[in-house]
């Protein structure tokens, strides 16, 4: 009961605000954009086809690696298994708008070097409208990494240090640079780091009896970034040119021991990834009409070693290199039909091109090209928003192993996409949406090479004939403020690509295999409560005009999945986060984050014994002159709580799984002041869009 008064006091406080308030436009953009929030960012800012969370002035999120304060977003949920999921939905990631193109255990160590403080925001896009890749999938995960840009020089430093013990002590360092000007004739940004990690993790796989394999990693991972963006301005017309390099050489002492071996190895793993996108954006008299012309291509290469140190033998030598090239074009102008009425329309293809090698030897030579095409209408009358699109799209699938040619895949399809809102008052809005959307199996699960640790007891196996997935998803939501939310989401998928864990002899082998049908049922709960009112009760706390980012208040969340087999008895999980944020004396904010999950349900073709992220954070910060330097000193997981264990479905294999992840560090940021403390600041360069200037919809 409390928490509907709760509810009350933020729903009435905000009402009586909103009287007063011109209502704002309401029109969507379905666009990874810049999000023009005001003078004061939201901490979460929940919209009604995404949710935002900004990175920049949260310190229990911008503290650590970028994979740790992931982890702390509620409704995400991040493991070893089963990859990386929001709200019921897998993610497709994409970094400054532009797909990452990297998965699986390269995902995970890319995110796991990447400093959290090198982040602005990250968005999360649980309904892709039609300007998005019917590829997409169920969601979106964009990660932005630039900042604003200003006249005259500025600089930003961001620094982190982070130590753990567990059999012994091991150490994080990080730092990275971001420089940015503006003159007469163009802009230009430039972002600079890198990361050093030190990591344990014990992993075990075993059936009721008998230990198959228990393994001990001591990891050493080093990661370097470069970011680079160029603005040109040409009347209205400007160009967008990015460069983007990373490369990580990660290395890992492996113990194992199990039945009938036991073994002591050495891995490394090298990566280097290079993105480049060249965005010209055209503009004209009528403001409503854009037209952008967008060129993306990135590559990636990996090199993966397992050797013996006992006999000096190579164990594994794998690799892959994939080209991934994109163009697109993109138009948009806003008719007079109604109370106001935007078209957008564009077109894309893209070619992929991915070849993995054994010792030195192509063992698979994959080809995927993609060609769309969209149309979408967004529409306003009296308290309605309407949306209504489709994009065609035409898929060719070719390649050959050594032994075989691939199943060719040549396919065109239709995926259309609907949004209905019914706008209460402004900010309080209900919405429902229904799109289909297709998933075309990614790199790491075609890969037929292990690039990650194997034993005589355990392996890894992708599997080249995999095919596509179709979703059709739908979601209801209701909205009040940005923070108070209550959804429910469906997704059904024909032929879902999955990851199980199976019997193999008398070892155990994770594969990637296409499902018939899956069912996810998704329900999800998000309230604030401000502690004054339990200080100073309903009729007081009614008075106060608050900024939730500024007061102390605790945040609830509440999420349950249910996913349902073909053949598997399904039972639901219940997710729990609560973030509680308080402004200490000196204005010191302590913030506190846990998070976890009930457990014995099924998530896919696993049971979990144990919740899932189950930890708690500490984290204290504070602002030094004049709010240029942000200092935080935090914990993650004090009680050394964070683990993972599952029964994998249809055999007696169970997997363990336990990481150092209870952690205390230091992190900072300073912002060099500009040389001119007035100069105006601009838009972002890494990172921008044509409809950066327009609001979302329900805003």
């Amino acid at each position: 009961m409390k928490y509907f008064l709760t509810f009350t006091v933020v729903l009435l406080s905000q009402f009586s605000i909103a009287q007063n308030e011109t209502p704002k436009d309401t029109i969507k953009t379905a666009e990874l954009k810049e999000v023009v929030v005001g003078s004061k960012k939201k901490s979460i800012d929940q919209r009604a086809d995404r949710t935002i969370f900004d990175f920049s002035e949260q310190s229990h999120l911008n503290s650590g690696s970028l994979m740790e304060g992931l982890k702390k977003l509620p409704g995400l949920i991040v493991s070893d298994v089963a990859g990386m999921m929001y709200q019921g939905k897998q993610l497709e990631v994409f970094m400054d708008t532009r797909p990452l193109n990297i998965y699986s255990n390269e995902l995970t160590s890319y995110l796991e070097s990447l400093p959290a403080n090198s982040i602005e925001k990250v968005e999360i896009i649980t309904q892709p409208g039609a300007e998005f890749p019917a590829t997409s999938g169920g969601a979106i995960i964009n990660i932005i990494t630039s900042k604003n840009a200003k006249k005259y020089l500025s600089a930003t430093y961001s620094n982190g240090y982070s130590y753990t013990k567990y059999d012994q002590s091991r150490h994080r360092l990080n730092n990275s640079l971001l420089l940015n000007s503006k003159n007469k004739w163009f802009g230009w940004q430039i972002q600079a780091g890198q990361n050093y990690n030190e990591g344990y993790q014990r992993t075990n796989f075993r059936n009721e009896n008998v230990v198959l394999s228990k393994n001990v990693s001591d990891r050493i991972n080093r990661f370097y970034f470069f970011k680079t963006g160029l603005k040109f301005d040409f009347k209205k017309d400007r160009l967008l040119v990015n460069y983007d390099f990373s490369t990580s050489n990660n290395n890992a002492l492996v113990d194992a021991s199990g039945v009938g071996f036991q073994s002591s190895d050495k891995s490394n793993n090298e990566l280097d990834r290079n993105d480049v996108a060249i965005n010209y954006q055209k503009r004209f008299t009528d403001k409503s009409k854009k037209l952008d012309f967008r060129f993306n291509a990135n590559s990636v290469k990996n090199d993966f070693e397992l050797m013996n140190r006992t006999s000096g033998n190579s164990v594994l030598d794998n690799g892959f290199n994939q080209l991934f090239y994109q163009f697109k074009t993109d138009y948009s102008q806003d008719l007079s039909v109604l109370d106001k009425t935007k078209f957008s329309s564009g077109i894309l293809a893209d070619k992929l091109e991915f070849e993995a090698l054994n010792l030195g030897i192509t063992n698979l030579d994959y080809q995927r090209t993609t060609l769309s095409a969209y149309s979408e209408f967004q529409t306003s009358y009296n308290k309605f928003d309407f949306i209504l699109g489709g994009r065609l799209e035409s898929y060719s699938i070719t390649g050959n192993t050594d032994s075989a040619k691939l199943i060719p895949f040549k396919q065109t399809r239709f995926f259309p996409n609907a949004t209905l809102q019914y706008n209460i008052i402004p900010q309080v809005f209900v919405n429902a949406n229904y799109n289909k959307k297709i998933s075309l199996p990614n790199t790491s699960a075609l890969n037929p090479n292990n690039t990650s640790y194997q034993n005589p007891n355990v392996s890894i196996f992708g599997n080249p004939n995999l095919e596509p997935t179709i979703f059709d998803n739908y979601e209801v939501k209701i909205s009040a403020f940005e923070y108070f939310f209550v959804s429910y989401s469906r997704s059904d998928a024909n032929n879902q690509v999955m990851n199980r864990i199976i019997a193999d002899g008398s070892g155990a082998a994770s594969i990637s295999e296409n499902i018939p049908q899956i069912t996810i049922h998704n329900f999800n709960f998000g309230l604030p409560i401000p502690y004054m009112l339990f200080t100073k009760g309903l009729k007081e706390t009614l008075k106060f005009d608050f900024n939730p980012d500024e007061i102390n208040f605790l945040y609830l969340y509440v999420g349950h999945q249910k996913h349902i087999l073909p053949d598997v008895e399904s039972k639901g999980l219940w997710f729990f986060n609560a973030m509680s944020q308080i402004v200490l004396p000196s204005k010191i904010k302590f913030t506190a984050n846990y998070n976890t999950s009930s457990t014995g349900g099924n998530y896919y073709y696993f049971e979990n014994r144990v919740p899932f992220s189950h930890q708690f954070d500490v984290t204290f910060a504070k602002k030094f002159l004049d709010n240029n330097l942000s200092v935080s000193l935090y914990c993650n997981d004090i009680f050394n709580t964070n683990e993972q264990g599952f029964n994998a479905l249809g055999t007696n294999l169970i997997y363990e799984s336990k990481n150092d992840s209870r952690r205390i560090g230091l992190s900072l940021n300073y912002k060099i002041p500009t040389k001119n403390k007035l100069a105006k600041e601009e838009g972002i360069i890494l990172n921008n869009d044509k409809k950066d200037d327009q609001p979302a919809i329900g805003n």
